[in-house]
């Protein structure tokens, strides 16, 4: 590992062990749907209410319950149909996930480059983990999504430092380095800074743990095998693995040899879960 990237390194882990490291905030829309799904007396009413300050996110709410992938019998085009179409913990996981999106944004050109890139993953990622959550397991679909969107989460105050810190701007194999190394324990503390429930906090710590064997599958199984998919047909190193050995696939149930892009029902369900979360 480069100087550079060791001294980064060493700063950020640093700085988060001594609690000194600024962890971005969940926007305020995201905060107040988190709050209100967990009042056990909530109803529908009151849940588009809250949504309703945010047009931009009423609007692409509205958009989703209409996409091919949760294809409602008619049009629906007002929110409440909309969040009662979803129910209240489904509607509050995909608003959390959408606002997110405002998050990955920089001043510098160079930084808000690579945070649209790590959004544009994250989305990736999350439309395949809707799918396979939804094909191969009984777990919740919008936790899955949830979890493709934040399981890189942590790269978000790496970036921020980078933009403050321009040698390491300039120097992208030091700092792709800096992101891959951290990024794990940086998104844990966010996630659970954020209050997040366990199953998804745990998602960047082990999400590329590829021995990781739990006793049934779980969304970091999911993200993984998301991951691991995601990455067919590059030369990517992880394609060099022994995907056989791979307990997640087997918890999946999910034939480590099938491109589920070449399965035309799958990457149909794919593109559209992709396309609703864009």
């Amino acid at each position: 590992m480069s100087n550079l990237a060791d001294q980064v390194q060493h700063a950020l882990i640093k700085a988060i062990d001594n609690d000194e490291l600024v962890l971005p905030t969940l926007p305020e829309v995201a905060l107040k749907v988190r709050e209100a799904a967990e009042d056990p007396d909530i109803d529908i009413p009151s849940m588009a209410k809250v949504l309703s300050n945010d047009a931009a996110l009423t609007a692409r709410l509205i958009k989703v319950v209409n996409s091919p992938l949760l294809r409602a019998s008619k049009e629906i085009t007002d929110l409440s149909a909309a969040v009662g179409r979803l129910g209240i913990n489904y509607t509050c996981n995909l608003a959390t996930g959408l606002a997110m999106e405002q998050m990955f944004q920089a001043t510098s050109d160079v930084v808000d480059r690579k945070m649209r890139e790590v959004w544009s993953r994250s989305t990736e990622i999350a439309g395949i983990a809707h799918v396979l959550c939804r094909h191969y397991t009984r777990l919740m679909p919008d936790q899955a999504t949830l979890a493709g969107l934040v399981h890189q989460i942590g790269v978000l105050p790496i970036l921020t430092f980078a933009e403050e810190h321009s040698e390491l701007l300039a120097d992208s194999i030091s700092l792709n380095h800096v992101i891959e190394k951290i990024h794990p324990i940086i998104g844990d503390k966010i996630l659970r800074t954020w209050e997040f429930p366990e199953p998804i906090a745990m998602v960047p710590m082990n999400y590329l743990d590829f021995s990781r064997d739990s006793a049934k599958a779980d969304y970091v199984d999911i993200v993984q095998v998301a991951t691991l998919q995601s990455y067919l047909g590059t030369n990517h190193p992880y394609t060099e693995l022994d995907w056989s050995k791979i307990p997640s696939f087997a918890k999946l149930g999910l034939d480590p040899e099938v491109d589920m892009k070449a399965d035309e029902d799958l990457n149909d369900a794919m593109e559209a879960a992709m396309s609703m979360l864009q």
